[in-house]
């Protein structure tokens, strides 16, 4: 049985993880036969949006509290992940994830990433263990380890914003998922691409499968 650590950036697509991908990443992992545990850094997130109007409101909130109401509470700090204790690492998208886990909406390719984050891929990296993004976060992996062939998706000004950090972009389409060998890292599109709920699962599913593979 392969035990999952799925990091989330908050909750909410435009302010922190994106609601679906990262419940629908949690089914795909017990509906193929394996457990996960849920991580989110302890930190302010980058700001706070109004999900009906789309404006920043005048509040702020916590990362690892706001990523607890999709944990259903049963989440840990990041800082306490340790590598040796995980099989795979997943990362949902959503604005939170370019925001929150690194700043690439506001600085793009001149990016940073949040320390606690860059830990945990670096170390499942080093120790050989499949690593996968959905959505905008492969932007994260492309930051930290470079020289990855990678998607999200077709959005040309991500691409060339990826590439620009050393790495190699491949468009994919519902579902596909481009796997780098050499890294044991896999991305796949979701709602980097317009999509329905159900193209969700598939990319969800699809994913979870190839990591489980190999």
């Amino acid at each position: 049985m392969s035990k999952f650590a799925v990091i989330l950036a908050g909750n909410g697509v435009y302010d922190g993880a994106e609601i679906h991908e990262s419940v629908l990443a949690m089914l795909s992992i017990k509906q193929q036969g394996g457990t996960y545990e849920i991580f989110a850094p302890n930190i302010y997130q980058h700001h706070v949006i109004d999900h009906i109007t789309g404006k920043e409101m005048p509040e702020k909130r916590n990362v690892l509290i706001e990523s607890a109401r999709i944990a259903r509470g049963n989440i840990k700090d990041l800082k306490d992940f340790n590598a040796k204790d995980f099989d795979a690492l997943l990362i949902p998208g959503g604005f939170g994830a370019a925001k929150n886990l690194c700043n690439f909406a506001i600085k793009g390719n001149d990016c940073d990433v949040n320390p606690d984050v860059e830990n945990a891929i670096k170390t499942m990296h080093k120790a050989g263990k499949p690593i996968g993004a959905l959505c905008i976060s492969p932007v994260i992996i492309a930051k930290v380890l470079g020289n990855i062939n990678l998607t999200i998706g077709q959005d040309k000004g991500t691409a060339a914003a990826v590439e620009t950090m050393g790495n190699s972009h491949i468009e994919a389409n519902h579902g596909e998922v481009v796997h780098d060998k050499k890294n044991n890292v896999f991305t796949t599109p979701c709602y980097m691409l317009e999509a329905d709920i159900e193209q969700i699962y598939i990319g969800t599913s699809n994913i979870v499968k190839m990591m489980l593979e190999n």
